[in-house]
């Protein structure tokens, strides 16, 4: 079965496909992970993106059930250079992906379409599995509308509000596409967990009794969860504010700072961050934007910065209660270290 791999720049690649037959389309991105394979694809940050790993093998030790982040995959589709095919005491990931009617292409040369990401940043795609049209697929790739100007957080956030029972503090979580490994995170240490749609209002949270809220991970555009938004601005002050990924971008825009999408993003478990005391963490991301520094407001200080290229890791506003990071420290990226500094911390640190 072969497959074509289209971007809006008039590039396209023909491949093997895995999977059925079919077509998908949305930003070509990647990540740099060697492992974790099934944990990206099931992330629901991944909504609306074809993903690309740039390690050269994936699928070696086949589909591990327990790891998922979420109940499916949520990446449209998937990009590779090689898909192992051996067997395990495993579903291999092409029986997954054809059992369950997903999408993808391997026998591309991912290392040319990275630098190529990496060069002009990140660009609209379209995939179609059996198939070699590759006009056809450029054509349905300059289709694809804007990533900013696709609402997709409606798709991946509870239908209802639900609560997750513990014996300690009382959390509130605005389920923007929450990956089940923070909602662990939060439940190991006994936090009893009230979980949110997307669009709950300031006043349904607060009805909650909650000692703190929390803003999840999310896909797309920030500026697309206008519910949470509102929920930081009005809510900020009266109850201390902890936000993760999209969840640093909402609490920003709340205060009236800004974000902006980045050119190809950060996407991987190897993303070194310093903290405000000079330590250096290794951390797992998956983000394409990023909070603008220059717009936070008085009172808040950047905490955690990318060692790479400088953009914003995390911030605090001490006055208003408000911390918040851009990485996922639930990820166990260096191996445990930031689920331990973060969610330890703040967890002690809720009143």
């Amino acid at each position: 079965m072969k497959a074509v791999l289209g971007l809006e720049d008039g590039t396209f690649v023909v491949g093997d496909g895995f999977g059925v037959e079919g077509t998908c389309s949305g930003e070509l991105v990647f990540t740099t992970q060697m492992t974790g394979y099934m944990e990206a694809l099931t992330d629901p940050s991944y909504a609306g993106q074809i993903l690309m790993f740039t390690y050269p093998l994936i699928g070696n030790y086949g589909v591990d059930l327990q790891n998922f982040e979420s109940s499916r995959v949520h990446a449209s589709g998937c990009v590779v250079r090689e898909i192992a095919r051996v067997p395990t005491t495993r579903p291999s990931v092409a029986e997954y992906f054809e059992e369950n009617a997903l999408l993808g292409i391997s026998g591309v040369d991912t290392r040319s379409l990275t630098i190529k990401t990496r060069t002009h940043g990140t660009l609209r795609a379209s995939l179609i599995v059996g198939c070699e049209d590759g006009d056809e697929a450029v054509r349905l790739a300059r289709s694809v509308p804007p990533i900013t100007g696709t609402d997709l957080i409606g798709q991946v956030s509870c239908t209802g509000p639900y609560t997750i029972t513990g014996p300690g503090k009382r959390l509130a979580l605005i389920d923007l596409g929450v990956k089940r490994h923070i909602i662990e995170s939060l439940s190991y240490r006994g936090a009893e967990i009230h979980v949110f749609p997307h669009n709950a209002t300031p006043d349904e949270v607060m009805l909650a009794e909650p000692d703190a809220l929390f803003i999840s991970n999310g896909p797309g555009d920030p500026r697309r969860a206008t519910d949470a938004i509102r929920c930081v601005s009005e809510l900020a002050g009266d109850v201390p504010i902890i936000g993760i990924c999209m969840g640093i971008q909402v609490a920003a825009l709340g205060l009236g700072a800004e974000t902006y999408k980045m050119k190809f993003g950060h996407r991987g478990t190897n993303q070194p961050v310093r903290y405000s005391d000079g330590k250096i963490y290794i951390t797992t991301q998956n983000h394409g934007f990023a909070v603008d520094e220059e717009s936070l407001p008085e009172g808040c200080t950047v905490s955690y910065r990318n060692v790479n290229d400088g953009t914003v890791e995390g911030f605090e506003n001490r006055d208003l209660n408000i911390t918040c990071v851009q990485f996922h420290p639930e990820a166990h990226g260096g191996p445990r270290d930031t689920e331990m500094h973060f969610f330890d911390r703040i967890y002690r640190e809720i009143p």
